[in-house]
């Protein structure tokens, strides 16, 4: 039964932080476009799809493509250090989804530069120098890994390794359900407005 709930677990939290990575990324692109006075057209975050945002009017297009990476990080470890400093017992739920957005970011700003593809290439025909790019990743991605350390144990490996908590498990999977059902909504309602979101 520890098995089964182990994989759960891993599952679960896994695909929560993939789905949890693109609304912050998004929120990020969405704020940026506020704050600079653009319109957000539509954005998408069907947990079956690939999130984007699209763009009415848009001013400033280098600040809103890189809200989305540096939102998309900032805002998960900021959420980890106030569960940390607050020793929440599940801190470090919050740290492993912050390690993941380094990572997933870090990665596809970096990596997306060698193929101009999505955000970075985005920021690439706006005027960001490659290697800022380069910079970035290096930068995060790394940063990722080194917040993983040492979450294994939380996650059943090591002989240290605590029993998996059933109702963590379970928790996970009740908020994957509910986080998918919420983008699919969210993204249901983008496409029904069909005017800008200001």
């Amino acid at each position: 039964m520890n098995r089964f709930h182990r994989i759960l677990l891993i599952t679960s939290a896994g695909l929560l932080a993939w789905l949890g990575m693109q609304a912050v990324h998004e929120l990020g692109h969405v704020l940026g476009a506020w704050a600079t006075g653009g319109t957000v057209e539509r954005v998408v975050l069907h947990p079956l799809a690939i999130s984007r945002t699209d763009l009415g009017h848009n001013p400033q297009p280098l600040v809103v493509a890189w809200a989305g990476p540096v939102v998309g990080i900032l805002l998960p470890l900021g959420m980890w250090i106030c569960l940390a400093l607050a020793r929440a017992p599940l801190a470090w739920l919050a740290r492993f989804f912050a390690g993941f957005c380094c990572l997933a970011n870090g990665l596809y700003i970096g990596a997306g530069s060698l193929q101009k593809v999505g955000d970075a290439g985005d920021l690439l025909r706006h005027g960001s120098p490659i290697a800022l790019l380069w910079l970035f990743g290096l930068a995060v991605a790394p940063a990722g890994l080194a917040i993983w350390n040492g979450l294994g144990r939380h996650f059943g490996f090591g002989g240290d390794a605590p029993p998996i908590s059933k109702a963590v498990a379970w928790g996970c999977a009740a908020a994957l359900v509910a986080t998918a059902a919420a983008m699919a909504l969210v993204s249901a309602l983008s496409e029904s407005v069909g005017g800008p979101l200001s």
